[in-house]
């Protein structure tokens, strides 16, 4: 059966990130695996971001509205029912309350994508929170009818993470290939940082992802070019389960890419890089899953220097990492959001 035509309300930007949409992204290639279609609606968005939905065969509709406003939620509405959707999908810290209950109050149902439980009150018909802290107790107030989908069960991974579920990552005595990775954008300029830190270890091989909404390129290659090869930089990465299987260890920033190092058994180090990952990098540091490193404008170079090593001489340490990862994030995420989707009433 034809689940018809998903309508996803995200933005991306350099001050956003491209957290949002590339999640949504991976559901969106699960809803095309079960021979549905899909268009993005976007305010705000990178050349790169729409590059990448582009490619993968989803439409885009710009919207004009600010999001977030009665404005935005009525230009949400028309374009579903021009694209006679069956569901929106609604992800982003400025949608609330108001967002979930104009878009029911049109008819429509709604898929609303949350990490820290920040609506005052839910009415949409699903809530997903896909990170390892979700819990009923962040949603107090949700109607009846509203189901909750929590934790990393179901994470949305993106379709070429599927071909590497049945890959064992071998454990090496000492680690020396680290990957650094601070997500889509990264406006702070962290990655730069963290390569400061460590590029003096003589045993230590650097890769760095740069996203390609990261407004800090330039400066990264003048760093990458002074350090003659003992770094290198990779722009815009479209084969990141590979560059993750290559590499020993992970430096991250404590986003969506999280599920991905679990899921490829990657022993990482966290950085949270906004509030809004604060509990996020807490839970999974609690659960052993990683190391948190704290937040970005407290750590400092020689801590990250520190942690690194540490982490890279044990590889007890990087086996149970690598391990309780594994077993948090199984891959089946979306195809599991998507199952919700297509068996909740009307959908």
């Amino acid at each position: 059966m034809n689940p018809g035509r998903l309508l996803i309300r995200a933005d991306a930007s350099a001050a956003i990130g491209s957290g949002h949409v590339m999640r949504c992204l991976a559901l969106a290639q699960a809803w095309q695996e079960a021979g549905g279609e899909a268009v993005f609606a976007m305010a705000e968005s990178t050349p790169a971001v729409d590059a990448r939905v582009g490619t993968e065969g989803f439409g885009i509709a710009r919207m004009t509205a600010a999001a977030e406003g009665r404005n935005d939620a009525e230009q949400a509405t028309e374009l579903a029912r021009q694209c006679k959707a069956r569901w929106i999908v609604v992800d982003g810290y400025p949608f609330g309350a108001d967002y979930q209950a104009a878009l029911k109050a049109a008819g429509l149902k709604v898929l609303f994508i949350d990490d820290n439980g920040h609506a005052a009150s839910y009415s949409a018909d699903l809530v997903l929170n896909q990170n390892a802290h979700a819990s009923e107790a962040l949603y107090p107030n949700h109607e009846a009818s509203t189901r909750l989908l929590l934790g990393p069960r179901y994470a949305l991974l993106r379709r070429e993470f599927a071909a590497w579920r049945e890959w064992k990552r071998e454990i090496p005595e000492m680690a020396r290939r680290l990957l650094v990775t601070m997500g889509g954008s990264d406006p702070a300029n962290v990655t730069a940082t963290v390569i400061d830190a460590i590029a003096s270890r003589p045993d230590v091989e650097i890769m760095a992802v740069a996203g390609g909404s990261n407004p800090h390129l330039r400066e990264l290659r003048e760093l990458v070019g002074r350090l003659e090869g003992r770094v290198r930089l990779v722009e815009n990465a479209n084969n990141m389960p590979e560059l993750m299987a290559r590499a020993d260890v992970a430096v991250s920033g404590a986003g969506t890419t999280n599920w991905e190092i679990c899921f490829m058994g990657l022993p990482a180090l966290i950085i949270v890089l906004a509030e809004n990952q604060r509990l996020v990098a807490e839970e999974l540091a609690r659960q052993g899953v990683m190391l948190s490193l704290g937040c970005a404008t407290e750590v400092s170079a020689s801590g990250i220097a520190d942690q690194v090593g540490r982490l890279a001489a044990s590889a007890e340490k990087r086996r149970a990492l690598s391990t309780a990862g594994r077993r948090l994030v199984d891959g089946l995420g979306a195809r599991r959001v998507v199952a919700e989707l297509t068996s909740t009433a009307g959908g």
